[in-house]
């Protein structure tokens, strides 16, 4: 039976991807195809790694794709039988063309459901400390469009007589005609000292506020040099400003770091950039796919002697997964011995119960091997479980010193674009594959960003791609990353000074 499609109209906020809604962000995870809008945080992305994912974002002077291609591309990924998420940013039925996808989508027959997101109309002002609504200022507010193509200077024909309301104007779209609204509200009777704001906030690419008055707002725009998108205010509350207290300034406030790898690596990496108050973009996510576990590899269940070396979290999963799926009981394995090739790993299997036998100081498969090679006995064998994509060294190094080395392969790791694009400081890779991943895919850095390696395996592979200068982490960890990127942004900084 053909299975039915369904479209979710989802509105993604306006900001960090955390602004979305629960329920957005169950849809998203689970979703088949996800076609979003510019400016929708990467982080949200990610979270749909999974999933076919089409851009569709529309701004001003630079339309990837007319809406009526928008609304047969729904159409068609819905009559194919998929979940899908139209990303909005916002909310979709705020200025968003949301109702029109929506009657598309009906008249094509695929079912299809709003899912409401907090507007820029709201979000925008308030996190410039503006309250659209607030007592004594302002009793009602009033979103209006700042382009429409039914009137000569593209204003809509309304304009005077919301000139005369009480409460506060929010134009979104507006910018371009920032003059244009000024001029006309004032010659409507609002006087010009009437206070107003233009905030360039959420996750446009060049955040700025900008106060002022009907008669002198454009020309403080224009000086900030505001680009869209931006939110015009206008009225009392737009004098208002209820910020909370100036947060310390952190070693890294303005940098951004575009990640790559896996959700569990770039996910620890980014708490620790935000800490130190860098934005942390994923930009390629991997993805870890299981595969069904090679014959043979049962035997180390069987009572012998053997070393159990894991080279990762992901490969710790894997394994006990596998375990599990084929009811072999952990206790089965009493004779083995386990190696980790870093703290990262041993941790992932502590949390199962096991103490590592053997981790080296550095977290590399060489060194890794060397020590197995000085802590196996004589005709012990040696069990790999890695990833399909794992180098040769570690195996090559045992071999060669005659042990006995069976390897099995656990998963597979995919990678997918989240935000190739994206405006970058600093491209931080978490492995080998994800630098050969991304080179294939992207071609180079992103234009000014420095490159940054989790360890020498991943510095090989990226001085194989570019020429161009990069740095690499002394500790193989997030940690180690953060450190290497916040004493690189000091050194420069000092440089600088």
């Amino acid at each position: 039976m053909h299975k039915k499609g369904f479209v979710y109209l989802v509105g993604a906020g306006c900001g960090s991807a955390d602004l979305i809604t629960v329920r957005g962000l169950r849809l998203l995870q689970s979703c088949d195809a996800v076609v979003y809008d510019d400016l929708i945080d990467p982080a949200l992305l990610a979270q749909a790694a999974h999933a076919e994912q089409h851009p569709a974002g529309k701004r001003c002077g630079r339309h990837s794709m007319p809406q009526s291609e928008i609304n047969s591309l729904l159409v068609r990924l819905g009559q194919s039988g998929k979940t899908v998420v139209r990303l909005k940013g916002g909310d979709p039925f705020v200025f968003g063309r949301g109702g029109e996808e929506f009657l598309a989508l009906q008249a094509a027959g695929v079912p299809c459901e709003e899912v409401p997101g907090i507007s820029s109309c709201i979000a925008v002002p308030a996190a410039a400390g503006i309250p659209v609504t607030h007592r004594g200022a302002s009793r009602s507010f009033h979103v209006i469009t700042g382009h429409t193509a039914q009137t000569g200077d593209t204003l809509p024909e309304s304009l005077e007589a919301l000139a005369a309301l009480h409460g506060t104007l929010v134009f979104l779209m507006g910018l371009n005609s920032l003059e244009q609204i000024a001029a006309r509200l004032t010659a409507a009777g609002k006087p010009p000292e009437t206070p107003a704001a233009v905030v360039s906030g959420g996750n446009a690419p060049h955040p700025a506020t900008v106060r002022g008055t009907l008669a002198d707002i454009a020309e403080k725009a224009r000086a900030a040099r505001v680009q869209a998108p931006a939110v015009i205010v206008v009225g009392a509350a737009a004098a208002l400003e209820l910020c909370a207290p100036a947060a310390p300034v952190l070693p890294l406030a303005g940098v951004r770091v575009g990640l790559v790898g896996t959700p569990a690596f770039t996910e620890r990496l980014a708490r620790r950039l935000e800490a130190l108050g860098a934005a942390a973009v994923p930009c390629m996510t991997a993805r870890v796919r299981p595969l069904p576990p090679q014959p043979g590899w049962e035997r180390l269940a069987d009572g012998r002697s053997c070393w159990v070396v894991l080279t990762s979290r992901n490969g710790v999963g894997c394994f006990f997964d596998a375990l599990a799926a084929a009811r072999i009981d952990v206790r089965r394995l009493h004779a083995c011995r386990f190696a980790a090739i870093g703290p990262a790993t041993a941790e992932a299997l502590a949390q199962r119960g096991i103490t590592a036998d053997l981790c080296p100081e550095q977290a590399t498969g060489a060194e890794l091997a060397r020590a197995l090679c000085a802590a196996a006995g004589l005709g012990e064998e040696i069990l790999l479980f890695r990833a399909a994509e794992s180098s040769p060294e570690m195996r090559g190094i045992l071999t060669a010193q005659g042990f006995s080395v069976r390897e099995y392969t656990l998963y597979k790791t995919e990678y997918a674009a989240a935000s190739p694009n994206a405006e970058a400081d600093y491209l931080a890779f978490a492995s080998a594959g994800g630098v050969r991943a991304w080179f294939s895919a992207c071609g180079a850095a992103p234009k000014g960003a420095v490159c940054v390696c989790i360890g020498p395996v991943t510095a090989r592979a990226l001085a194989q791609q570019t020429g161009a200068p990069f740095l690499t982490a002394e500790d193989i960890s997030a940690e180690g990353v953060a450190e290497c990127i916040l004493r690189a942004h000091r050194h420069k900084k000092a440089q600088e000074e």
